[in-house]
C-alpha cells in the first residue's frame, strides 16, 4: 500500500472536517499524495461513510457541528470498525489527548499543524496497522483478511468489503458452527441500536458482493457462516 516514499496511490482516506476552507486544503493535500479522499462535514455523515465505504485511514476533527469527533470514533469502534483514526483538535491539553485515545483514536494532532507532520502521522498509522498482522479467517476455500477487509476466493478476483461488513462476516467466521440470532448480531456490532434492519443491511451487502452462500439463513433462528469455493 505504501512504498518507501510514502506513495499512497489508491489508498482510501475518510476526512471528517466541517471547516470548508480547511477541508478543501486537506483534500488537495492528501490527493496530492495519491490518497482517494472522501470528505464529509459532520458526525452522522462520518458514521454513514465509515460504515458503508472502504477506507484505510480516517482523519477526524474533534469539534463537529452535530457532536464530538471522538464520540464518532467511539461509536465506530463499538460497531467493529478498526480503521486507524487520527483526531484533529484545537485543544492540546493532556486531558483532551487522553479522552481522544480512550475513545478509540490512534493518534492526536493539535491545530495548527504542519502539513508534513500530518502526512507523516497518517503514513505511520497505516504502516502500524499493516504491521499488526492480518487476521485471516476461513470461509470454506475462501479467506477473509480482517486487516484489508478482502475476501479471496480461488479462481476469482479479491472482493473488498466495507469495514462494517467485514466485522459482521468475521463474527460469523470465528464461530462457523454457531447460529447467531439477529438480536445478538445487532447488539454485538451496534450496541444501543434497536432496529434489526442494520443486520439485514449487512447481510444484503455481503451477499450482493459475494453471493448468497456466504451467509446462511437458519429459519426462525438467525444466521451462520457459509462457505465459498471448494472446501
Amino acid at each position: 500500500m505504501l512504498d518507501d516514499m510514502g506513495d499512497a496511490a489508491g489508498t482510501g482516506l475518510l476526512l471528517v472536517e466541517d471547516d470548508r476552507e480547511l477541508s478543501g486544503l486537506l483534500v488537495r493535500l492528501f490527493e496530492g499524495q495519491g490518497y482517494a479522499v472522501q470528505a464529509v462535514r459532520d458526525v452522522q455523515s462520518g458514521l454513514h461513510a465509515a460504515l458503508t465505504g472502504v477506507h484505510a485511514v480516517m482523519v477526524v476533527d474533534r469539534r463537529l457541528p452535530d457532536g464530538d469527533g471522538v464520540d464518532l470514533v467511539s461509536r465506530l469502534r463499538r460497531q467493529g470498525v478498526t480503521t486507524p483514526v487520527l483526531v484533529l483538535t484545537a485543544h492540546g491539553t493532556v486531558r483532551d489527548r487522553v479522552e481522544g485515545l480512550d475513545g478509540g483514536a490512534d493518534d492526536y494532532l493539535v491545530k495548527p499543524f504542519d502539513s508534513a507532520e500530518l502526512l507523516a502521522r497518517v503514513r505511520s498509522l497505516l504502516r502500524r496497522h499493516l504491521d499488526d498482522g492480518a487476521v485471516v479467517l476461513p470461509l470454506g476455500a475462501a479467506r477473509l483478511d480482517t486487516t484489508t477487509n478482502l475476501v479471496t476466493v480461488p479462481g476469482r478476483a479479491p472482493v473488498e468489503l466495507s469495514p462494517a461488513e467485514a466485522a459482521f462476516l468475521a463474527q460469523l467466521a470465528r464461530r462457523p458452527t454457531r447460529v447467531f440470532s439477529r438480536d445478538e448480531l445487532r447488539d454485538s456490532l451496534a450496541p444501543g441500536t434497536r432496529s434489526l434492519s442494520l443486520v439485514d443491511t449487512y447481510v444484503y451487502g455481503i451477499r450482493r458482493k459475494l453471493g448468497r452462500e456466504v451467509v446462511r439463513t437458519v429459519r426462525g433462528v438467525g444466521y451462520r457462516a457459509g462457505e465459498l469455493g471448494e472446501a
